[in-house]
């Protein structure tokens, strides 16, 4: 699971932001205080939020 989480920071942050280190410790904590159904909803209007592209 954490392997997802980083994978989907480094879809918002750089590789070498710290903002990335810190959107998936608040994800991750989340889920270890088995509050799964926030994370994934949070995930989804993640990426609608901020009118992604492809690149």
């Amino acid at each position: 699971m954490i392997e997802y989480l980083w994978k989907a920071a480094f879809v918002f942050y750089s590789q070498i932001s710290t903002q990335a280190e810190g959107w998936e410790s608040k994800r991750l904590q989340l889920l270890l205080e088995g509050k799964s159904s926030s994370v994934a909803p949070g995930l989804r209007r993640s990426e609608t939020l901020p009118k992604l592209t492809p690149q």
